[in-house]
């Protein structure tokens, strides 16, 4: 919600008067808009926010403030009725007559990002910064408005990528949140939705195919069997990986937010952090002893990893040190792929594909354990796993624990 007042400005300008502004706040946000009139602090009556009569003029000025106020309210009523979460520089743009075009791309992006922050959503906000150097590398003028983003633009922008060895998945992940941006400012009424440019310019061409995102059985018996009494550096990782995939694939940043009250009898019940989907899942004896490993522990932190080792973490701090403790799990897991034979490119991502692909292989109906765990249709699979009593759910992750039901070539 925003609230609007009138003040004078604190500094007077070079004749000694001081300036009557408006003050809108947003989200903890300000913005201070000059209405073009001016007096001595002595003509101003503060608790009023108005003119006084010692003010030349007064009864004109202080119509034309109330004037000025109620175009502002009726604004924000606007969008309020529209149901648009308007930026401060849209509100200002249509205060003083601008076009909504006139807000740059730019402008606008940088206010979707520090949103992101100011709400604690930074890891959504990291690929909003991420895309906006990049775009803004390529081309560097900060007054470009959304309507010039066209099909043959993004066309040039691709190239751009390319030519700088942009993998497809990288500016899959770019155009699709520049393609979100849009929308974005076509619902805030800063752009006109026949500008659009993803219904001529398809993002669905970067969709990679017919890459193995899993790991068949044997190969994670491999991977759980790395001896760290010879790598004793690597025991994190492998409780992780195998924490992971016996927890239902279970993603890096719900582990690593994973508190002891969470634990409840033989049951891990917790809420993921990008769904807000609830789990309860039960502990599998790999589990437990990992779960007794770091209990052995006696941290101070109520977090179960020793990944967040400090209470009260800012929400930057702790994106901070997921980016570097996630960065540090998939070196460790590819650098356990090479000891142990296992030729695939393994991540934290690979693992939790593996754990819906096994109980695939094992033979449990794809209505339990949905198509894929990954990030496009985790929903899905949620939607689907919901409907399951706990006892079938877990019946079906106890296959994990069997010897190979299917042999592979090698």
């Amino acid at each position: 919600m925003a609230s609007i007042k009138i003040l004078l400005r604190n500094k007077p300008n070079q004749e000694g008067q001081y300036p009557v502004v408006l003050k809108v706040i947003k989200d903890r946000k300000i913005k201070v808009i000059t209405l073009g009139l001016t007096c001595l602090k002595k003509d101003w009556d503060k608790v009023n926010a108005k003119f006084k009569k010692s003010q030349p003029n007064f009864m004109q000025r202080n119509r034309a403030l109330l004037k000025k106020k109620g175009e502002a309210l009726k604004i924000i009523d606007g969008y309020l009725f529209e149901g648009v979460d308007f930026t401060l520089n849209q509100f200002e743009a249509k205060f003083r007559g601008r076009k909504s075009s006139k807000v740059t791309v730019s402008e606008f992006w940088k206010e979707k990002i520090e949103d992101f922050i100011k709400a604690g959503r930074v890891g959504n906000s990291k690929p909003y910064r991420d895309t906006y150097n990049s775009f803004f590398k390529f081309h560097n003028n900060k007054n470009l408005v959304f309507r010039e983003i066209t099909p043959a633009f993004l066309d040039k922008y691709e190239t751009f990528l390319r030519s700088n060895n942009n993998s497809d998945g990288g500016i899959g992940i770019k155009m699709r949140t520049i393609r979100a941006l849009y929308n974005y400012a076509i619902k805030s009424g800063v752009v006109d939705e026949k500008y659009y440019p993803f219904k001529v310019y398809k993002i669905s061409k970067f969709k990679a195919k017919g890459i193995k995102k899993a790991l068949i059985r044997d190969e994670m018996k491999l991977m759980e069997a790395i001896d760290t009494q010879k790598h004793p550096h690597l025991i994190d990782t492998k409780n992780y990986l195998i924490f992971s995939y016996y927890m239902g694939g279970m993603n890096f940043v719900d582990m690593m937010k994973l508190k002891w009250e969470n634990v409840q009898g033989d049951r891990i019940q917790y809420i993921r952090s990008k769904t807000k989907g609830k789990f309860t899942v039960k502990m599998l004896e790999p589990v437990k002893q990992i779960i007794a490993y770091y209990k052995s522990q006696k941290r101070p932190t109520n977090y179960v990893f020793p990944i967040l080792l400090k209470k009260d973490l800012t929400p930057m701090q702790i994106e901070n040190r997921k980016h570097k403790t996630l960065r540090r799990f998939n070196k460790q897991l590819k650098e356990i792929a090479k000891i142990q034979g296992v030729e695939q490119n393994v991540t934290s991502y690979v693992i939790r594909h593996s754990f819906a692909t096994n109980l695939k292989f094992a033979g449990i109906s794809t209505d339990v354990i949905g198509k894929s765990m990954g990030h496009a249709d985790v929903s899905i699979t949620q939607a689907y796993l919901k409907e399951f009593k706990d006892d079938i759910i877990d019946d079906a992750m106890t296959k994990l624990l069997e010897e190979p039901i299917i042999k592979y070539a090698s």
